[in-house]
């Protein structure tokens, strides 16, 4: 599959929101599903697209497969990222577009631009236990656990973290 990945366009906003939220949802990745609060963090691509760099996968036809949001420097969007470290969250790959590359293209733009990014040292992110077809590409990118840094977001709920050191 021809793949690309580029910046999401506002056009693109809801669309990239419910393949992100419907992937959450699917995965059971959602504690209350539907009246997750978190559902509507999910869906605001708009916010995280002016806050942050929501990144798009697309096939050859410029259809959406997925997105991921890209935060360098331990910006506002950041979970666990520092000042000297890039970090990526929500990363979504619609239901019929999964195993076909688009989450290891997306996986690989953000390394990209971490390498970019002056002074950025490592890529970082946080994963919950359950995601282990993510868990795979991490690791074959080269990413190794930094189980000192895993954390929990509300009680109950501890999201491990991998690190790639650039």
């Amino acid at each position: 599959m021809d793949i690309t990945v580029r910046a999401v366009r506002p056009k693109e906003y809801t669309e990239l929101g419910e393949i992100t939220a419907q992937a959450y949802l699917g995965d059971g990745l959602l504690d209350f599903g539907e009246d997750d609060s978190y559902l509507h963090v999910l869906r605001d691509v708009a916010r995280r697209a002016a806050e942050a760099e929501v990144l798009v996968a697309v096939d050859g036809r410029d259809r959406l497969l997925g997105g991921v949001t890209f935060v360098s420097g331990g910006g506002a969007w950041a979970d666990v990222a520092q000042d000297d470290e890039a970090e990526f969250r929500m990363l979504a790959v619609a239901e019929q577009a999964r195993g076909r590359g688009a989450g290891e293209a997306l996986v690989r733009a953000c390394v990209e631009r971490a390498r970019g990014v002056e002074g950025c040292r490592r890529l970082v992110l946080s994963t919950q236990r359950s995601m282990l077809a993510a868990h795979r590409i991490y690791e074959q990118m080269g990413f190794v656990r930094t189980p000192e840094r895993d954390w929990g977001p509300i009680a109950g709920i501890t999201l491990l973290t991998y690190a790639l050191e650039l």
